[in-house]
């Protein structure tokens, strides 16, 4: 009677919050895998939690914020199962680090000291093979190098922004606006034809023969020669055509002679040529 009497009287065990936590997900029919995609808890931290295997979890900090997490995801009670996971958490035997001995490694799997040896005067040979190689190629390029140094020198000696009236240099056209040009040379061959947006820019060739322009608003036309701005080929008020755009024709009214009287930017007439667009033809004065 006694016995049976303490029986009776036994107080179940109370549920550890892992066991807890897996009941009521397993009524809730959700895997572990589930909980982890929700909380972002590594499984096997998750997996350590259900079997209150705490000594796995980095501290017991981590372990209170995973079951929080959990419970969360369950729609259960997060504070007092955060309570009550601290203490086992606490309790818990900490996982001690496992060291590996260090194996020896087998001698006959070491390379031979001649090996080594030969390995290393191989290297050595090749990094001096290197340095003379490259010495060598410094020794050539000195020798070769004055040339180029002496042309760079003869140009930089010149003011950068005047253009040379020799009749060399680049002549670039480019658009202020919407403007239409034809570039041609003597033979009447076409350099360039169509219409130029603005910015667009066109460098007529330097060894074009005679290269001569038709443009319907030379007003959005900027003509540079080796960089530098030149004067309009016109005003805008008509269309200018057979107009040399050459870098000696340019330069030269750019630096008239002395007694020289200058040539005027867009003496031709009003035309209707069939090579300017109509819309190109002409255009009210300050337009």
């Amino acid at each position: 009677m006694t016995d049976a009497g303490r029986s009776d009287d036994a107080t179940p065990l109370p549920q550890r919050v892992g066991d807890r936590l897996r009941d009521e997900r397993e009524r809730q029919g959700m895997s572990l895998e589930e909980i982890a995609a929700r909380t972002r808890v590594p499984l096997r931290h998750l997996e350590a939690i259900e079997a209150s295997n705490y000594g796995a979890l980095p501290s017991p900090t981590y372990a209170v914020g995973f079951v929080r997490a959990y419970a969360r995801a369950l729609g259960t009670n997060e504070v007092t199962l955060a309570s009550e996971v601290r203490v086992e958490a606490l309790k818990a035997p900490r996982a001690q680090p496992q060291y590996q001995p260090y194996e020896i490694a087998d001698p006959a799997r070491v390379p031979s000291r001649g090996l080594v040896i030969g390995a290393a005067g191989l290297g050595l040979a090749l990094v001096i093979l290197a340095i003379l190689w490259f010495a060598t190629g410094l020794l050539r390029g000195d020798t070769t190098a004055e040339t180029p140094s002496v042309a760079v020198a003869v140009p930089a000696a010149q003011p950068p922004a005047a253009p040379t009236p020799s009749g060399a240099g680049q002549v670039t056209l480019v658009a202020t606006g919407e403007v239409w040009l034809r570039v041609y040379d003597a033979a009447n061959k076409t350099l360039y034809l169509g219409t130029m947006k603005p910015g667009d820019r066109f460098d007529v060739p330097p060894t074009a023969d005679n290269p001569m322009i038709n443009v319907g608003r030379p007003d959005k036309l900027q003509v540079t020669l080796n960089g530098s701005n030149l004067p309009p080929l016109g005003t805008g008020e008509r269309a200018i055509k057979d107009v040399p755009v050459g870098a000696a024709a340019l330069a030269g009214r750019a630096n008239p002679q002395p007694g020289a009287t200058p040539t005027p930017a867009a003496a031709p007439a009003l035309t209707t040529r069939r090579d300017v667009p109509p819309a190109f033809a002409t255009a009210p004065a300050g337009q």
